[in-house]
């Protein structure tokens, strides 16, 4: 074992593109290493969002327990922040309690967000300045911020995912207050990260994970994803509504106001899902602690996983 990970809390992680198994991997694996899931999915978040987000059955959640689902209303904006400040308090109980936290899902967001430490590293910080950054990003947005980030750190504007708010502003308080750019002080690293981390993807050759979402896209329409939106609709949320912004929901939208017909949103949320499954794989294969495990070895992936698991402890 690194003695540098042995004191911290060990998280195992199920990570990857839509559609890429996590789901039939995760569960019998957290059956044999005594896992809780914290689902890992900036969708699954939302109530009475169920088909869509492809979220785990009420008989799959009966196998084990589930953390971080259907926490916050669809009429309500949810950040990176919020999701790491309560994931974090998950993951502390479910170690406190001698169980194993496993993260499943694939918003790379929210695996960066629960690596990095939020203050970066100790640089001086101070709340008014951040304050009136945060209502300058509440009257123009967070894309301006970006902008702004850009003009005066590059390679920080670069690194920093354009929705991620709280770090876009974070760089910019850093800035105004040194001087310096961001980029220019020491920031963290995977290295830097509070849990021990055992990450895996199940790795599909592009021809047969598009064909698992072409799939799963047409077992949705049948299940009901196109009444699922009305009934959102129905109750109140907004088409506007960030939640309504998720693949499958926001195809279905021209469609329900009668503008195209079925197969062509059918076929938009196809697309739309296959380009968001490959920018989903560029994220994660920059992340070089993930293992990839190839398609044809996933019957044998979870003894895999054991044993790398169990010779680690040693």
């Amino acid at each position: 074992m690194n003695t540098s990970t042995q004191n911290m809390p060990r998280v195992l992680g199920i990570v990857g593109a839509t559609a890429s198994a996590k789901t039939t991997l995760s569960l019998p694996l957290a059956q044999a290493l005594n896992c809780e899931i914290v689902c890992m999915d900036s969708m699954q978040i939302y109530r009475r969002m169920d088909i869509g987000t492809a979220k785990p059955t009420a008989d799959e959640r009966a196998l084990i327990p589930h953390h971080m689902l259907d926490i916050v209303e669809p009429t309500e904006p949810f950040s990176v922040a919020q999701y790491v400040e309560q994931a974090r308090a998950v993951i502390t109980d479910i170690v406190h309690r001698g169980r194993v936290p496993m993260l499943v899902g694939g918003t790379g967001l929210y695996l960066q967000g629960l690596t990095l430490p939020m203050d970066y590293g100790g640089l001086p910080s101070d709340p008014a300045i951040r304050r009136r950054l945060t209502e300058q990003a509440e009257r123009e947005g967070v894309a301006s911020m970006h902008a702004c980030l850009a003009a005066v750190d590059p390679p920080a504007a670069a690194r920093l995912h354009p929705n991620d708010q709280r770090r876009v502003i974070r760089a910019l308080e850093i800035y105004k207050l040194t001087g310096i750019p961001m980029s220019q002080h020491r920031t963290p690293t995977q290295a830097d990260a509070p849990y021990d981390f055992s990450l895996y993807a199940v790795d599909w050759p592009r021809a047969k994970l598009h064909a698992r979402i072409n799939q799963r896209v047409d077992q949705m329409l049948a299940n009901g994803l196109m009444q699922e939106v009305q009934a959102l609709l129905d109750s109140g949320v907004s088409e506007d509504a960030q939640s309504m912004q998720g693949l499958g929901y926001k195809e279905l939208l021209p469609c329900l106001h009668g503008d195209i017909s079925l197969a062509q949103a059918a076929e938009a949320i196809k697309v739309g899902t296959r380009n968001y499954a490959r920018r989903q794989l560029i994220w994660f294969r920059r992340d070089t602690r993930i293992r990839w495990i190839p398609s044809t070895e996933l019957s044998h992936a979870k003894e895999r996983i054991i044993q790398d698991w169990e010779e680690h402890i040693r």
